[in-house]
Order: structure tokens, then C-alpha cells, then sequence
């Protein structure tokens, strides 16, 4: 686990989520499969873990997927907010490019992260020197947007 130097840099649109994976995740060339595992709190801030899951199949895991979501609970638990955004980037080797196999991991988070965590997660695909959004948190982060808008309109407190 590392700690991302941007943790307190609030990510609040989708292409600042696509932008912190890009700065993340540097260098964007990868040899392996592997997941990144990230968090982002209603405020808008990423939460210090940043978890990567080496040597992910090329085909996806079941259980794997599922047991995203007792880490995705501990570390909400340990954010003390059940509202917060599972952030993921696939990296891999080869083209920055949605590929079969890509779209059955993303099958597979959607057939189990879908139901538990609704709007609140997104995946992001890192290769070839990009990364790309496959699921976008859009409603999440308009979320985070509006409200982080509204304490800026209210001054500090």
C-alpha cells in the first residue's frame, strides 16, 4: 500500500478522477495485469490507501469481485462514511484500447459491485501510456461537486 501525494487535492468530475489515476499510476506502462484499488470520501478527498492487486487473469474473477466488498466495507468503515466511491484502474500490457477481455471484467464488476454499491464505484483501464474510463462515476462525483459548491458558498465554518 502506498500513500498518494495527492490524498488532500479533492477529485471532484470524472476527468479529475481520469487525471489522478494518470498521475497515479505513473509510468503508464505496465508488464502485467494487475487492480488498483482507490477511495474517494463524499468530500471529494482520496483516501490515503491505494491497494494494487498483482497478477490479475486475463478472464474474470468471481471472487475476486466479491472480495472487493469486505475490503471496499473495512475501509468505508474506517472512513466513517458508508458514501464512498470505489475507484479501480486494470492495468495492463498492449493498447490503450477496450479489449474482450476488459469488457468481461468490467461484466463482472457491474454483475456484483452494480447491486451493492449502485453508483459508487467506477473502472478506469491503464495501458499503452493512457488511461481511459470504462465506468465513470459520474453521478458520485456530481454528488461530491454540488456539495463541496455549497460549503465553498458558505465559507469556512
Amino acid at each position: 500500500m502506498t500513500t498518494p501525494l495527492l490524498a488532500d487535492v479533492p477529485v471532484r468530475s470524472p476527468l479529475a478522477l481520469t487525471r489522478r489515476w494518470a498521475s497515479l499510476l505513473q509510468p503508464l506502462v505496465f508488464d502485467t495485469r494487475s487492480l488498483r484499488l482507490s477511495w474517494v470520501g463524499p468530500d471529494g478527498r482520496q483516501s490515503p490507501v491505494l491497494i494494487p492487486v498483482d497478477d490479475v487473469p486475463a478472464r474474470p474473477d468471481l471472487r475476486l469481485v466479491s472480495g472487493l466488498l469486505g475490503v471496499h466495507d473495512e475501509v468505508a468503515a474506517s472512513l466513517g462514511s458508508n458514501d464512498v466511491l470505489l475507484a479501480m484502474a486494470l492495468c495492463r500490457p498492449g493498447e490503450p484500447v477496450e479489449t474482450e477481455d476488459d469488457t468481461d471484467w468490467l461484466c463482472a464488476f457491474d454483475e456484483v459491485l452494480g447491486v451493492e454499491l449502485d453508483q459508487a464505484w467506477s473502472l478506469h483501464l491503464a495501458a499503452g501510456g493512457r488511461v481511459e474510463p470504462l465506468v465513470e462515476a459520474q453521478y458520485f462525483l456530481g454528488e461530491v461537486a454540488r456539495s463541496t459548491a455549497r460549503r465553498d458558498e458558505d465559507g469556512p465554518r
